[in-house]
This record gives C-alpha cells, structure tokens and sequence, in this order.
C-alpha cells in the first residue's frame, strides 16, 4: 500500500506553479529599451543601499526593490549580469516615460 500525503488531499488538483516563485523571484520582460531579467529583492534581503537610475535617488537598506539586467547586452547575458542595476518598484515601471 503506498503511503498517502498528508499536505494535499488524495485526488485533490495541483495547487498552480508559481513561475516568479520558482524562478528565484526572476522573470523576463520585454520593452520599448529592449530585454531584461527583473529579480524582485525583499526588503529583508536588501542589506546595503543603492542608487536608483531611475530617480538618483537611494535605496536604502531594508527596502524592497528590483534589480535588473540586460538579455541585449553587449558581449551577452552575462555582459548584462556585470552591469546590473538596482532601481524601485514605480521607477522601473515608468522608465518608459522618462526622458
């Protein structure tokens, strides 16, 4: 007799995958300034501060944000890993309409 799970109920649905879950929290995007991967960083595990390009202004420690890099990069993906940024939430969202 094979041994039951007690998490999920025999027979019971598959809860849905978390694809940003399961990627490390990464996913790709596509965008008017080409491809990139976007990494959501918890505040928990931001422990230094950064410089958004978005705003110039700092991101300090503890805070949630993104970091993101080039697929197009010059020299390849991992040219873009090298020159990664670390921008907020609503700046990456509107890097579109800045100038």
């Amino acid at each position: 007799m094979a041994h039951r799970s007690s998490k999920r109920p025999w027979g019971q649905e598959h809860p849905e995958l978390d694809l940003d879950r399961a990627r490390g929290g990464s996913r790709q995007e596509e965008g008017a300034d080409g491809a990139w991967t976007v990494r959501s960083i918890s505040g928990a595990a931001a422990l230094k501060s950064y410089v958004c390009p978005g705003c110039n202004q700092e991101i300090p420690p503890g805070t949630a944000h993104l970091v993101t890099w080039s697929l197009d990069a010059w020299g390849g993906a991992e040219a873009g890993v090298v020159d990664r940024r670390h921008w907020h939430r609503g700046c990456w969202a509107a890097r579109g309409r800045r100038r």
